[in-house]
């Protein structure tokens, strides 16, 4: 029987599946559970996903690994049919998968070492990831994940080229770079290359990739190199999405978060300066410990005035271990109803932004069910099927509340 990976949390996660799944090829009835820590939502997911699995294949041997299982291996080492719990780094550790490889709790804090496999495919995906960096050496004081990715860890350029040229020369189309703290790519690096220098010399090295992505980014640490990019280069998409996670400067404070309020509105001027029709969107935490009406009315405000069509919001999720954990917390139906209204802003921006796109030609990736997206990552429908991984050209024809509508041309 094949191996089965259930993935949970970030494009980085989802990068890393697929190097277990090319590792993990010798092993039989197999189950592996890559987890998440950002929230509690997050690890009740997995912890239920596991716990299915072992009613629906009682003879399956389960692993499980990811960042929750980093912070914490033995509250997963005990639930039903888990044989082995791996670290982050063992996870993607050839000998870590060997079929006589060992049992129970490995040494998750074992050296830390970037991988350097390349992935040849993306289980039913059109675009693929590639991870340009692991760790973070920040301490927001809402986040657990360094401790469950250690500090900073840069992959090489030409490690992260070879991964690119690979996945092209397979018929991917689209390649988004991730990582937990992208903006914080290289100064582990010979020569300290910045984000935008490493990008630069990928797209240098690798002239046949069509379109490239970025995963979230701090909007703190945009280099002059990644500027220069934006404004100039068409294979890097006129998509960027910024780490905010709020719009009030005392709140922005208490998270410790490196920009300010003002910071942050003026790198959405700027994006949109040097790329006229960019789109923007934002990670949100709502109901963060101290956040009063009027300080959640300043990030709500935010939203509005720097219009951004794509929010990821989350309700803000006690992590034991961390500063934020310890402060004044503000209700739970309080942190909903605030994640509500940050929901609706944004999909009020959305519309506008899909509005303003009826009538053009965009550029699409396709994707599965006459679906695709395009260069502005806006989700789009199509009139007639498409096989998927392909770019077309298209006519957006309308606009729904959650999508465009397009012909190809």
């Amino acid at each position: 029987m094949t191996v089965d990976i259930l993935t949970f949390g970030c494009r980085l996660n989802a990068y890393e599946s697929e190097v277990m799944r090319d590792l993990s090829a010798a092993q039989t009835d197999t189950i592996i559970v890559n987890t998440c820590a950002v929230t509690a939502e997050a690890e009740r997911q997995a912890r239920q996903a596991i716990r299915r699995a072992a009613r629906e294949r009682p003879d399956a041997r389960i692993v499980v690994t990811g960042c929750a299982v980093q912070i914490d291996p033995s509250a997963w080492a005990g639930l039903p049919n888990v044989h082995r719990v791996l670290g982050n780094d063992d996870k993607l550790k050839p000998e870590s998968w060997l079929p006589d490889a060992g049992s129970a709790v490995s040494d998750i804090m074992a050296a830390r070492e970037t991988a350097a496999h390349l992935v040849t495919e993306f289980a039913s995906r059109a675009r693929a990831f590639v991870q340009v960096q692991q760790g973070c050496d920040h301490r927001c004081t809402f986040c657990i994940i360094p401790f469950g990715r250690g500090p900073n860890r840069s992959v090489p350029i030409g490690v992260i080229a070879d991964q690119v040229r690979t996945l092209v020369a397979g018929g991917y189309q689209e390649v988004v770079l991730t990582g937990v703290d992208i903006a914080s790519y290289g100064p582990d690096l010979p020569g300290a290359p910045s984000l935008g220098q490493m990008i630069r010399r990928v797209l240098l090295a690798v002239p046949e990739l069509p379109r490239l992505r970025l995963s979230s980014i701090d909007p703190a640490a945009i280099d002059d190199d990644l500027w220069r990019l934006i404004a100039e280069e068409p294979r890097l998409m006129p998509h960027l999405h910024l780490s905010l996670q709020a719009g009030s400067d005392l709140i922005l404070k208490r998270m410790r978060r490196r920009h300010s309020r003002t910071g942050a509105m003026s790198v959405v001027h700027r994006a949109r300066d040097l790329r006229p029709g960019i789109a923007l969107g934002a990670d949100l935490i709502a109901g963060f410990p101290t956040e009063t009406d009027a300080l959640f009315d300043e990030t709500l405000r935010f939203v509005r005035e720097a219009a951004l069509p794509y929010l990821h919001v989350f309700p803000y999720s006690e992590r034991p271990g961390t500063p934020a954990a310890r402060m004044p917390s503000v209700p739970k139906p309080v942190r909903k109803e605030r994640a509500a209204a940050l929901r609706e802003a944004g999909l009020i921006e959305a519309r506008r932004f899909f509005a303003g796109q009826v009538g053009r030609m965009v550029s699409l990736l396709t994707e599965a069910d006459q679906s695709g997206h395009s260069e502005h990552f806006a989700p789009v429908r199509l009139a007639e099927p498409l096989a998927a991984g392909r770019l077309v050209r298209a006519t957006v024809t309308g606009a729904t509340d959650d999508s465009l509508l397009a012909e190809a041309a």
